[in-house]
């Protein structure tokens, strides 16, 4: 039996991965053209189709996905072990993929960047900002970044950030015409911001809670978002209230062109903690950069 044709099963499994030929390619250093003619090559010799193409996406079928559960957590431990190997040259090298939501994105992981990437040029970094509650194994990443409270079960976790506190905000104009809220139950009357879930769709509840009392308020209003700066320009702009993490909120509220309300219901909670499978291996250019992003606070 012949053997294999290993670059052809490659960019399957890195197009089966992106769900796009424009971006593996990229990833890869080749043409598209030259990438959809490698996996058209392999799915000719297989005799299956292995992806579905459109004008819009690219998915793999019933026979890709089978074939990409297969392959891809192999070339994952041989890119792995030559990352390792890398080690003993004096030169850490290899790509660590991790995924996270747009606060600590911004807040934690982007400014870590400056600290780590100048002294390790052979490490690449690749930071996918997603909300959702993303299967790290499953996507193909080497870590997640998470609240400490919503950590899944079997995973590693390094603390890499303060405790953390929400804050409900909203403008000068707008409390003018709508009054004060003292009380969680206030807010039925008042216009909430509401921030959508991508991981069930559903609208992001207001966790409040005081003196061991806990309160969810559904943020239901004339505006949605999936982004926090969105929220924040129409909380500055009086069109509602919004409710975002507390660091976000300060500057504004210090100009005076924010107003907190409802402190006392905002405790602070556990901060982010990066999380990765407790049965895989670290890699050294993953466990570098643990070491830089880990709170010493």
């Amino acid at each position: 039996m012949a053997l294999p044709n290993f670059n052809e099963l490659a960019a399957f499994v890195m197009v089966a991965r992106e769900r796009s030929f424009t971006r593996a390619g990229a990833k890869l250093g080749v043409s598209q053209s030259a990438l959809s003619q490698t996996v058209k090559a392999l799915e000719d010799r297989l005799k299956l189709r292995l992806l579905t193409r459109t004008t819009r996406s690219v998915a793999p079928t019933e026979a890709g996905l089978r074939l990409f559960a297969a392959v891809a957590p192999r070339f994952e431990a041989i890119e792995a072990e030559l990352a390792t190997l890398s080690e003993l040259s004096g030169k850490p090298a290899g790509v660590v993929r991790i995924t996270a939501g747009e606060h600590p994105a911004t807040t934690i992981l982007q400014p870590a960047l400056k600290r780590f990437l100048p002294d390790y040029p052979d490490i690449k970094v690749e930071i996918i900002v997603d909300s959702g509650f993303v299967d790290i194994v499953a996507a193909g990443f080497d870590a997640g970044v998470r609240l400490g409270e919503s950590l899944a079960n079997g995973m590693i976790a390094v603390r890499i950030g303060p405790e953390m506190r929400m804050a409900a905000v909203g403008s000068p104009a707008y409390f003018e015409r709508h009054g004060i809220p003292t009380t969680p139950q206030d807010l039925a009357s008042h216009n909430l911001i509401g921030s959508r879930l991508p991981t069930h769709g559903g609208l992001f509840s207001w966790g409040l809670e005081k003196d061991g009392r806990e309160v969810k308020v559904r943020a239901e209003g004339q505006l949605v978002f999936n982004n926090m700066v969105m929220r924040m320009r129409s909380a500055l702009d009086g069109l509602g209230l919004a409710y975002m993490p507390e660091d976000q909120a300060l500057p504004a509220i210090a100009e005076g062109r924010l107003v907190r309300v409802l402190e006392d219901w905002c405790p602070p909670f556990p901060g982010y903690h990066l999380y990765y499978p407790n049965r895989r291996d670290v890699s050294p250019a993953l466990g570098l950069f643990i070491d830089v992003l880990r709170y010493r606070g």
